[in-house]
């Protein structure tokens, strides 16, 4: 009996992941087993750099504030200890939205922290 192998489905996976690779540079994406290993690394890296991405904003963010805030004559470690002691519950991202786009905001929660 001859030998029964699935082309139908092995072709379908290989079509899929060179769709996927679409767009790539050179061989990956068209040679599938270099497409494959470019895919397979890119979903690597995309698990890695959503992590990355939150620790990235967050400097960000203490970057706006204590530019913000030496504006108006405080260090950010003061400010964000007169915070705490003011029983001030301000997160780091909206704090510094109101430093970009509020600055008066900003600088009223300043004043109620000296």
């Amino acid at each position: 009996m001859p030998r029964s192998v699935n082309h139908v489905a092995s072709r379908a996976k290989r079509k899929r992941i060179l769709k996927l690779t679409r767009g790539y540079f050179g061989a990956r994406k068209n040679v599938w087993t270099v497409a494959k290993n470019t895919w397979e690394k890119g979903l690597t890296y995309a698990y890695r750099d959503r992590k990355n991405k939150k620790r990235t904003f967050r400097a960000l963010w203490i970057q706006r504030i204590n530019a913000a805030a030496r504006m108006q004559g405080i260090s950010y470690s003061a400010l964000m200890g007169g915070l705490n002691k003011a029983g001030i519950e301000i997160n780091r991202k909206v704090l510094a939205d109101l430093a970009v786009n509020n600055p008066e905001a900003f600088k009223a929660i300043v004043e109620k922290v000296k």
